[in-house]
């Protein structure tokens, strides 16, 4: 094994044993997702030591940058069909590396979870290019998608956000941006901090957890939580709505400091990127689809961590509904 920065996993040398893990599994996943699950838990326990190291690792104390990046997995552009223009997959698709490597690696962190409103409650989900997507979607790709907290308005917000990449955008420029918390808050000054923890702020909500176009939930969440000095992080730079002129002003502070730290990652066929979402914001910079059938294409998988959660009947494979915070 080779490392370069601490949150970056290079498995370039290991790709003969995930090869062989991967022939172990079901070969069409959404036949039996539940079935699949439960072979995926088994064989992740074989999963190369220094990469469920890293992941434990991740898991117990996160990291200064916020994510982690798995590089070099093995991934075959002849295996891809056309990148997917609808959701969700088809049942009879079989199972691709990506989500293979992306299905391994979540189970060692925690339960992979589908949320009933987002990707017809998919929990293999792709994402993708779509044309005359909505701005705040993450199939929008000519706009950049604003930094964010996935589901900062949601009862069972995920802790990880998880992206693997089977196609890279055609033109090489797509980068997912993180911002960590932790390298930000020596930014911000102690007035700033004081009213960002002193009361939750007003959230709106993403347009696929409104019941309605016409309608405009706001819910109430904490921006900074949690120990003081190392704190939790909710953000989103479109639907955060401070009511007044110290919040807006504390906010701002904070959105300034989280663009300073920032950092891009460019992922490219066989890297996985694992966000923490609890303490991190990410973005995605534009891109320009071809329509070709070779867009970008990225498998995402959302993951709940049962420590850290009061639902003690949360299982691998739930979809759950929407609950406001």
């Amino acid at each position: 094994m080779t490392t370069t920065r601490s949150e970056i996993v290079r498995c370039d040398d290991d790709a003969g044993r995930l090869l062989a893990l991967r022939e172990r599994l079901p070969r069409m996943p959404r036949l039996d997702l539940s079935g699949f699950f439960t072979t995926a838990g088994e064989l992740s326990r074989e999963l190369p030591e220094h990469l469920r190291g890293a992941l434990r690792d991740f898991r117990a104390t996160g990291n200064g940058a916020g994510y982690l990046l798995l590089t070099g997995l093995p991934v075959s552009d002849e295996e891809l069909p056309e990148t997917p223009t609808s959701t969700p997959a088809p049942t009879q698709r079989p199972l691709l590396s990506m989500e293979a490597w992306l299905t391994l690696v979540g189970m060692e962190l925690g339960l992979p979870t589908g949320y009933r409103e987002l990707r017809s409650g998919t929990i293999l989900q792709d994402v993708y290019p779509s044309p005359n997507a909505h701005y705040l979607s993450s199939e929008t790709s000519e706009t950049i998608l604003e930094f964010h907290t996935e589901m900062a308005y949601h009862k069972h917000q995920p802790h990880y956000v998880m992206l693997a990449c089977s196609r890279a955008d055609h033109e090489g420029k797509a980068a997912t941006l993180v911002g960590s918390v932790r390298k930000a808050l020596s930014r911000l000054d102690d007035s700033a901090r004081v009213e960002l923890y002193r009361k939750p702020m007003r959230c709106h909500v993403d347009m696929a957890f409104r019941p309605a176009e016409d309608t405009d939930p706001v819910y109430q969440i904490s921006v900074l939580d949690g120990h003081r000095d190392d704190p939790l992080l909710a953000y989103d730079r479109e639907l955060l709505d401070p009511a007044d002129l110290p919040a807006k002003q504390a906010l701002a502070e904070l959105s300034d400091a989280l663009d300073e730290v920032t950092e891009p990652v460019h992922l490219r066929p066989g890297d996985l990127l694992i966000v923490d979402n609890y303490r991190t914001t990410h973005a995605r910079t534009p891109f320009t689809p071809r329509w070709d059938g070779k867009d970008r294409w990225l498998h995402r998988m959302y993951i709940r961590v049962p420590e850290r959660m009061t639902d003690s009947a949360a299982q691998v494979g739930d979809v759950v509904g929407f609950v406001g915070r």
